[in-house]
């Protein structure tokens, strides 16, 4: 009996298998029902049996057993629904791959006993099977871990939003305690901690919740307004100044520095890639950040004399989570941060339809290059 016949004949019996394989296969299948458990497996089963029915090219074969399946209109495959639906489930991806290892296991081993040898015509089935299993799983995998990833960022947006308030009335509370006056001097010390810290983890949680914006695609929002780039670089350097009263700031203008951006968002982005110059550079050397008018855009370049940013990282430097090994001139050791400084400033720049790029040297330093365009 053929393979496609073999698979439509005994479908229950098969099923049958899957179901016990998966029941057994942890503590999600324990809570599941028999529905549940066959989730979409028949539709996956029918699949197969229509494709080991349909003639294909070398070329078919090939895409195939890559887990590259023909796009038809966009539409989900079984596979895909299964991968989503176990991953709501609480399937981890290991026990869902073994589901698929038990069904071709289950299907060749009865299909086996039933024919009692594989000859001919037999071994092109088995082959097609294989590949059609292959690319089932290959889809299964692609949606659990898309779905499995969107939701891990919907939980870190969510968290970020709720935490932004209670964190933001322990450091207002804190400065309004500071502002009064009424503190002695260890006190006083203690609550300038608490609005210290508090901001550095309203920073993280900003940061965080830019990327997980860019990750779900609607990427960190723009508002541009009338504007001189000026007022906004002076300001981000005072910021920096007040923030690391060790370290040397330098601030260089000139042409014409009027457009059309996001002011919050271009401070946001001066103070990261300050941090970052911060972080690596040289205390004997200034920072530097010049802006520069032109026709149509605004060149800002921030320089640090630091040591040169190592050639293998440079490829990801803008990769989220990225952090550098380096100390800055307070002794805050780098891994204080999440690594989303340079991520971020590339999302705003490419939300204001600008570049960035880098230049770092061995004895000239490193210096970011951001275009903006006026409008």
């Amino acid at each position: 009996m053929r393979l496609a016949d073999f698979i439509e004949s005994n479908r229950e019996a098969i099923l049958g298998e899957w179901v016990t394989f998966a029941r057994s296969s942890g503590p999600a299948g324990h809570a599941m029902d028999r529905v549940a458990l066959r989730d979409h497996a028949q539709e996956m089963l029918d699949s197969i049996v229509i494709d080991l029915r349909t003639p294909q090219t070398d070329a078919q074969q090939l895409a195939k057993s890559k887990g590259e399946a023909d796009d038809d209109a966009g539409a989900e495959t079984a596979a895909e629904v299964h991968g989503s639906g176990r991953a709501v489930s609480g399937f981890t991806i290991g026990e869902m791959v073994a589901e698929y290892r038990a069904l071709r296991a289950s299907v060749i081993r009865l299909w086996t006993v039933a024919n009692g040898s594989l000859a001919g015509g037999d071994i092109d089935d088995l082959m097609r099977f294989n590949e059609a299993i292959d690319q089932a799983l290959a889809e299964s995998i692609t949606r659990y871990t898309f779905d499995i990833d969107r939701s891990k960022e919907m939980f870190v947006a969510i968290l970020g939003h709720d935490l932004r308030s209670p964190l933001s009335s322990v450091v207002t509370a804190s400065q309004f305690m500071l502002e009064m006056g009424d503190l002695n001097e260890r006190d006083a010390g203690l609550t300038d901690r608490i609005v210290r810290s508090g901001t550095r983890m309203t920073q993280m949680i900003n940061d965080l919740l830019d990327f997980t914006r860019g990750r779900l695609g609607s990427g960190v929002p723009v508002k541009r307004v009338p504007m001189d780039l000026a007022a906004v670089a002076a300001q981000a350097v005072s910021e920096m100044e007040s923030a690391h009263p060790a370290c040397d700031f330098r601030i260089e203008i000139s042409g014409n520095l009027e457009g059309k951006w996001d002011g919050a968002r271009i401070s946001q982005m001066l103070v990261n890639l300050l941090g970052n110059a911060v972080h690596h550079g040289s205390e004997r050397t200034p920072i530097t950040v010049q802006l520069r008018g032109r026709d149509d855009d605004v060149v800002i370049r921030v320089h640090n004399d630091g040591p040169p940013i190592p050639p293998a990282d440079l490829p990801s430097l803008f990769s989220p989570f990225k952090r550098l090994g380096a100390v800055t001139p307070a002794g805050d050791s780098a891994s204080s941060h999440l690594g989303l400084g340079l991520y971020i400033v590339q999302q705003i720049v490419s939300a204001h339809g600008g570049t960035i790029d880098v230049v770092t040297e061995e004895g000239k330093g490193t210096a970011f290059t951001v275009r903006l365009p006026r409008d």
